[in-house]
């Protein structure tokens, strides 16, 4: 058929028109129903379709991240309770408040029962930390190797956790030896304390 006899075309003599051409007239049709149907409704339909499969696979993951928390749940659960055991242990190695002086004390007095001489002891400004509080202690003291060896002994297996850092060691007469340090010693803060200091965080990042 060519594009004359196209162009005679009657669409009011429909019924007469040739076989060839009302088949391939159909096909046409169809083909442009199919694509405006595709275009108006079946695309957002797919598309839809694919974010619905997307969804479908995120939810799944979730669920199976879920099942498989629930079925841990009782070995997350004593998990949790040995770290707040083993937390509880830390803690009571840390003074508080009131405590801090006595055991500023037990630093001197460790010193003092090995025979060495202090010539400073000098506690600075504490740094406060969210859950602690840490406390510099300037010392230089003088004495023999074995007795400075001791006093380093004696500090680390106090009952409070006490670190001895920056150290430095010179000859000084008489064969003896002059060290300098600092002594850090850590207390938990109290209740007020920790609101406080969770406050003062708040507030600083706003």
């Amino acid at each position: 058929m060519t594009l004359d006899e196209l162009n005679k075309l009657d669409l009011k003599t429909l019924a007469d028109w040739p076989l060839p051409t009302k088949l391939v007239t159909l096909a046409l049709l169809c083909v442009a129903i199919i694509a405006a149907g595709w275009w108006f409704d079946w695309r957002s339909g797919l598309e839809s379709l694919d974010a619905a499969k997307q969804k479908e696979t995120e939810l799944r993951g979730v669920f199976t991240t879920k099942k498989n928390q629930a079925i841990n749940l009782d070995a997350y659960k004593k998990q949790l309770a040995d770290i707040e055991q083993a937390f509880g242990a830390l803690l009571k190695q840390l003074p508080n408040k009131q405590e801090m002086d006595a055991l500023i004390t037990d630093v001197n007095q460790a010193g003092l029962g090995r025979g060495l001489q202090f010539d400073l002891f000098k506690p600075e400004a504490e740094t406060v930390s969210e859950f602690y509080a840490e406390t510099p202690i300037r010392v230089k003291v003088t004495g023999g190797y074995h007795d400075i060896a001791a006093f380093v002994s004696d500090v680390s297996k106090l009952s409070r956790i006490v670190t001895l850092q920056d150290i430095s060691l010179e000859p000084a007469k008489d064969g003896v030896l002059n060290m300098d340090a600092v002594v850090k010693t850590y207390r938990y803060l109290d209740e007020e304390e920790a609101i406080a200091k969770k406050q003062s965080s708040k507030e600083q990042k706003k």
